[in-house]
């Protein structure tokens, strides 16, 4: 069913899902500064429609992947279950410890751009070895896949579009640092496509990293 599995690749696709998984406990869950994507998509819904992230976030997330296995191929999906696997598991991890940075919750700004390093980093990490951590990733890669635009211009219109939909119901003074935020990490994410990892060996279908 699958190419035979690459697992150096594995390995830093669950690296990266570390990174984004400490980023997002440590520093967003605390702060209120959020991404857009899906997860600011199931709160809109959530505010307006009184629809339960629970079921949308489902439903939504699930399409994802699914355009991304028809788009980027089953190896996708793969790698896609070490990151998204290993971004749970971290992140239960992290749980059980206390923030290392809770006075972020009173610097947005902080807060903000140091979220946007985690994120950035850890999506793009993920990314680069050709899996996706969340619904959101996997929507952008087949996105850029089938439109040929650079990957973090694809994260930004989409975070943009929920970004502007949002202001519907939060105040604009937190949309900015989330703004920011958004905008620092799609940035980051496509700098590390950019950035030459080193070559693992090829595979039997001939692909590397």
């Amino acid at each position: 069913m699958f190419s035979r599995i690459n697992y150096k690749k594995c390995v830093v696709v669950l690296i990266g899902s570390a990174i984004l998984a400490f980023g997002l406990y440590n520093i967003h869950s605390f702060s209120g500064v959020t991404e857009g994507g899906v997860l600011g998509l199931t709160l809109l819904l959530h505010h307006w429609f009184h629809v339960s992230p629970a079921v949308s976030g489902l439903i939504m997330n699930l399409s994802c992947y699914l355009l991304g296995w028809f788009v980027l191929g089953k190896d996708f999906i793969l790698y896609s279950l070490f990151a998204g696997g290993g971004f749970s598991l971290f992140y239960g991890i992290f749980e059980q410890f206390d923030p290392v940075w809770p006075q972020l919750a009173e610097m947005p700004l902080v807060a903000s751009v140091t979220g946007a390093l985690f994120v950035g980093a850890g999506v793009g990490l993920s990314v680069r070895a050709g899996g996706a951590p969340s619904g959101d990733d996997a929507l952008a890669m087949s996105l850029a896949a089938l439109t040929k635009c650079k990957l973090q211009w694809i994260y930004l219109i989409s975070d943009l579009i929920v970004l502007v939909l949002s202001a519907s119901y939060i105040p604009l003074s937190k949309l900015f640092y989330s703004l920011l935020t958004v905008i620092l990490s799609g940035q980051i994410i496509g700098l590390f496509q950019r950035i030459p990892l080193p070559r693992f060996r090829k595979t039997e279908t001939g692909s590397i990293l």
